[in-house]
């Protein structure tokens, strides 16, 4: 059966993590993604190794992690967009296509003769999707960013860490590109919209994603916080700001999460824990009163927690349904019975490699799955059959671009 996007054709534009992870999302939903990429040395993140993914024979191969963790399912063309000859072929690119992704800095395909405004001419039904650091508009809109800044810009780095007073303690990023990751994924769902949007009226659209913005939505229920009370939340840790207990405990050979929303939940964990008193002391008897008294309530559970192992208060507290984990680092990840039953890791299939190991897509369709048969390509491997097809060119003209450095 054909993929949701089947038919649909995206040129990707972008480079390093938010736009390839958009234009990834749209091939695993079944459109054909054109990668385009500087001639000679491609996405930057095709040089951010190690680790690189190993050949057959267990070296090193030309593919980052980076690089592959990002740009399954696609192809790529190689196009020199500050000349002519380069734009042009761009232009006719975009006349057969239906999506644009780019994240350059705002303005620059613009000045170029290759924005949004000279692109819909020449086909009104692109859908063009700009991502950038600041968005297009603001004081901001010109200045260069990268993920830690919006981190810190946002307000994430000033609740993610350990709170003052604490050994570690100081503001935190996250232990992945998490803004680049949320913005990849908004700049999809507007994609989405934009195509029933189409669909309805026969018109693309523009859309504008900044960073930034990303940043502040992604925080959710700690901006709603502030906007409430006026106060903005504190770090606390691994502890959550109003839900107790919601935190990591120490157990008896390491650590356990124990995540309790639910006033059952609470009564099952002081049972478990052998101190049913308080879950009816008064005290502890709701979300609210617990936070109130957590500095009270949190050392008493935190003892009870010393008596037992981490992977034996982890079996009591599933077989209680009490929402807990261990803190796996990747690897035990990948170990994980549940991990291991959803197929999270795939290895496609390589020509040159053998195979190149990928994170499934988390989307499980019914009746249209995911597959994983087309590997993150090499920089330019199909240059010829897109110029071919979708530019007119020759084999003879696309040898002539190529020895002049356009493609």
């Amino acid at each position: 059966m054909a993929k949701p996007l089947a038919g649909l054709r995206v040129l990707d534009l972008c480079r390093v993590i938010a736009g390839p992870w958009s234009a990834q999302q749209l091939a695993d939903l079944g459109a054909e993604v054109i990668k385009v990429e500087r001639p000679g040395s491609g996405d930057d993140s095709r040089s951010w190794g190690a680790p690189f993914i190993r050949d057959r024979e267990g070296h090193d191969s030309w593919m980052t992690s980076y690089f592959s963790g990002v740009n399954r399912g696609k192809k790529s063309v190689t196009l020199d967009f500050g000349r002519e000859e380069g734009r042009e072929l761009l232009r006719r690119l975009v006349a057969k296509s239906d999506i644009l992704i780019e994240n350059f800095r705002t303005g620059t395909l613009a000045r170029q003769g290759l924005g949004y405004d000279a692109l819909q001419e020449i086909n009104p039904r692109l859908i063009y999707c700009s991502i950038t650091g600041f968005g297009q508009t603001g004081p901001y809109a010109q200045d260069p960013g990268y993920d830690i800044v919006f981190q810190g810009l946002s307000g994430m780095m000033s609740i993610t860490g350990e709170p003052d007073g604490k050994p570690g303690a100081g503001p935190q990023k996250t232990g992945v590109s998490i803004v680049d990751v949320l913005g990849g994924l908004f700049a999809t769902i507007g994609i989405l919209g934009a195509l029933e949007h189409r669909r309805n009226t026969g018109h693309g659209q523009y859309i504008d994603i900044g960073l930034l913005d990303v940043a502040m939505a992604s925080l959710v229920s700690m901006t709603n916080i502030y906007l409430a009370s006026g106060v903005p939340p504190r770090r606390q840790g691994n502890a959550h700001p109003t839900v107790v207990p919601y935190q990591v405990f120490d157990t008896r050979d390491g650590q356990l999460i124990v995540a309790i929303l639910t006033e059952h939940h609470y009564q099952r964990l002081c049972a478990l824990l052998g101190c049913p008193e308080l879950g009816t002391d008064p005290r502890f008897a709701s979300v609210g009163a617990r936070n109130i008294h957590r500095e009270t309530l949190i050392p008493m559970l935190a003892q009870r927690f010393l008596e037992r192992g981490s992977a034996e208060w982890f079996e009591l507290l599933r077989a209680q349904e009490i929402p807990c984990g261990p803190i796996n680092d990747i690897a035990q990840a990948f170990a994980d019975p549940q991990v291991r039953h959803r197929g999270m890791r795939v290895e496609i299939p390589h020509p040159e490699l053998g195979s190149v190991p990928v994170v499934a897509s988390p989307i499980r369709y019914s009746e249209t799955p995911v597959d994983y048969q087309v590997p993150p390509p090499r920089l330019g491997q199909d240059n010829l059959a897109i110029f071919r097809e979708l530019a007119g060119l020759s084999e003879a003209d696309c040898a002539q671009l190529a020895a002049a450095g356009i493609i």
